[in-house]
């Protein structure tokens, strides 16, 4: 019996052994988790001769873990404009084929932060093999003790309150999790491409992807509890002609250790903005307090389909004489050509020259005599099968079977692209244009699979997102003081390319003013992106607070009876003292998961490390029964004292900060109602 047991139990050890010698023959980079005293050398640790990066693909059939260590190295270290930035290329040439392979690499030495990028390049004079199965990110990581990692990510756009829900999955041995977008929008319902995984012993690493299209992250716990990361286009298999280039997605890293998981998301909200996000002479670019042109005239009339220069000229003038001037003049979809119904007009890029026969230029102007700019709405990408654009240039049209109605404008061709940039940086300049919005109404995945060449897999979505971004760069180096907004039927299309360059506005389609559905987008999109925006359609405190954040849509119709001028007053006046504190440090305080019920508290704290102040804002729906909630209070100084101002009632109290962290209560009345505290280091 004891040789038989001895039997099973060498029989069991083979087998696991042999498990998990197969998974780490195919593991590119397998590291004890830590925060990394100097990024640098974690660079040139995981990317160094001799040793496989954190990246794999499989090239004529074979896993790079098993070729790349003998393909030519080189290491070059590139001129870096930024402090506490360095950048290198790693390159691996294959010399039989002619396959190169380029890793651009940047670290954050500040925020503890590595970012890369790929570049396949066939140097040979012969079309090379087949390459496949590429992970931008393929990095197995352990933990110093063993239990169970955890998963923080949320929801994408999909026009529901659940919008950017948060949400957190334990990771299970044997069940890998495996997250990609709907229809080739890279944050389009089922996909978020931002991610922060914590370990048993409260390490992590907060990862973004950066690809405006068809992505996947995939995580798997092993026997071992270690855990694979990978990440990559969803869909890729192709051969490269002689001399072509090929890009893959951007993919991040940020380490950080703390008790609190908020530690990693706010490390990584200061690592956007710090390093990341639209720069204006040096300092990012602070999105603006927005207002529009009375949206939303009776039928047939939708969107702008039927403003003129007149009235918009004299709705500016009308924002002055309240005193509630925005920031940016909004003029969404309608000002083209061809009447009626504003969707299927696209590709109608020319001004209806009998609403607007002087062009655009009496908006801008009447806008900039305020002291505000001008923002104009554009959907270059979707163009309907009946527009000037599809029967000027049917060559750059990309066609899809199932889509009668519409074409996608082919940004992937470089002839297209280059008319395409000269056109609209003409418009925006012969306009007085100063910000640009770009919509994108469509699923594109479908159009570039079915214009694929056989046996080239994914290339028209890897030219079509170069092409994007190539666009987007050149207008933002054209107009060095341009904005973009970056909408796709709301905020379909985040990641960390696009949000690099733009920034959501209108952050989501769904149900316009439903002040419960705003809040909850507030509370998830704010755990990883500092910038966003949506709308305000009333000015009563409940309204106005759950549409805070670092822009806002002022949606309000000025000819209406029921408008209070001194409640838009004051509100104007409050989103601009409040703004600020949606750049530094967030913290949810009602937990995460569903919180889209209209009977729940809804509460989170901003605090500015930079003057030791901060606010809280909480929300008491329409069918809650408790009138109180105690939340407790992060990030402050235990033992300084804080004056705390309740918004409400006026009233003033001290409070240590060891006591604001034990727990402070908020006192709603009446359901619905809202409270905003605001507190200061005295």
């Amino acid at each position: 019996m004891k040789k038989q047991l001895r039997s099973f139990t060498w029989m069991i050890t083979t087998i696991l052994y042999i498990i998990m010698c197969s998974f780490f023959s195919q593991a590119q980079n397998i590291q004890r988790l830590a925060v990394p005293e100097d990024v640098t050398q974690w660079i040139k640790t995981s990317f160094g001769k001799g040793k496989l990066p954190p990246l794999s693909f499989v090239y004529e059939g074979k896993h790079s873990a098993d070729f790349l260590k003998k393909w030519k190295y080189s290491w070059l270290q590139e001129v870096s404009e930024e402090p506490n930035v360095v950048k290198y290329t790693v390159s691996y040439l294959d010399p039989e084929s002619g396959l190169r392979l380029d890793c651009h690499i940047s670290g954050f030495n500040d925020v503890n932060t590595v970012e890369w990028v790929l570049n396949f390049t066939n140097t040979s004079g012969n079309n090379s093999s087949t390459l496949e199965q590429v992970k931008v990110i393929d990095f197995t990581v352990q933990p110093k003790t063993t239990g169970r990692f955890t998963l923080y990510h949320t929801n994408g756009s999909d026009a529901k309150r659940s919008d950017f829900q948060p949400l957190s999955t334990v990771l299970k041995t044997g069940e890998p999790l495996r997250f990609q977008p709907a229809g080739g929008r890279s944050s389009d319902a089922s996909g978020f491409p931002f991610f922060n995984l914590e370990t048993p012993d409260h390490t992590g690493i907060v990862t973004a992807i950066g690809w405006s299209g068809n992505w996947f992250f995939e995580l798997e716990q092993n026997i071992d509890k270690a855990t694979t990361l990978s990440a990559g286009m969803a869909n890729m298999k192709l051969f490269l002609q002689p001399g072509e280039t090929i890009r893959t997605p951007s993919v991040c890293m940020l380490f950080w250790q703390s008790e609190d998981r908020m530690t990693g998301h706010n490390q990584f909200r200061r690592f956007l903005l710090t390093h990341k996000v639209r720069k204006i002479d040096g300092q990012f670019a602070e999105y603006p307090l927005c207002g529009g042109f009375n949206w939303g005239d009776p039928y047939p009339c939708n969107e702008y389909s039927c403003l003129t220069e007149d009235y918009a000229c004299a709705l500016i003038n009308r924002y002055k004489q309240f005193g509630i001037t925005p920031e940016v003049f909004w003029l969404d979809a309608g000002w083209y050509t061809g009447g009626g119904n504003w969707y299927e007009n696209t590709g109608n890029w020319t001004i209806d020259s009998t609403r607007f026969p002087n062009g655009l230029t009496p908006l801008s102007d009447a806008a900039h005599r305020v002291g505000a700019k001008f923002m104009v709405w554009f959907e270059p990408e979707r163009v309907h099968v009946h527009s000037e654009f599809a029967n000027k240039h049917p060559e750059w049209m990309l066609y899809e079977a199932s889509n009668k109605d519409n074409y996608l404008f082919d940004l992937g061709n470089a002839e297209a692209r280059q008319w395409l940039m000269k056109y609209f940086g003409d418009f925006i300049e012969q306009n007085g244009i100063d910000y640009y919005r770009q919509d994108f109404n469509i699923r594109p995945e479908a159009f570039w699979t079915a214009n694929d060449e056989p046996g080239r897999t994914g290339l028209k979505e890897i030219r079509y997102i170069e092409g994007l971004y190539a666009y987007w760069d050149y207008l933002l180096k054209r107009f060095p003081n341009l904005l973009i907004d970056n909408c796709a039927s709301g905020g379909r299309r985040l990641d960390l390319e696009t949000v690099s360059r733009s920034a959501p506005l209108w952050r989501t389609d769904y149900q316009y003013g439903e002040p419960n559905g705003y809040q909850c987008h507030t509370y998830g999109l704010n755990f990883f992106l500092p910038l966003s925006g949506t709308g305000v359609n009333r000015t009563d405190a409940f309204s106005f607070r759950s549409s805070l954040g670092s822009a806002v849509v002022l949606n309000w119709k000025l000819t209406n009876a029921d408008m209070s001028i001194p409640e838009m007053q004051q509100c104007v006046a409050a989103f601009k003292e409040l703004r600020p504190y949606y750049y530094e440090d967030y913290y949810p305080l009602t937990g995460i998961g569903d919180l889209t019920g209209d009977d729940v508290w809804l509460a989170y704290q901003l605090n500015k490390p930079s003057d030791d102040s901060g606010i809280v804002l909480g929300f008491r729906r329409k069918d809650n029964t408790v009138g109180s909630l105690e939340v407790q209070l992060r990030g402050l100084d235990a033992n300084a004292v804080y004056s705390v101002y309740n918004d409400n009632d006026k009233s003033l109290v001290e409070r240590t900060g060891k006591e604001l962290a034990e727990g402070i209560v908020l006192e709603i009345g009446k359901a619905p109602g809202s409270i905003l505290l605001k507190y200061r280091k005295k």
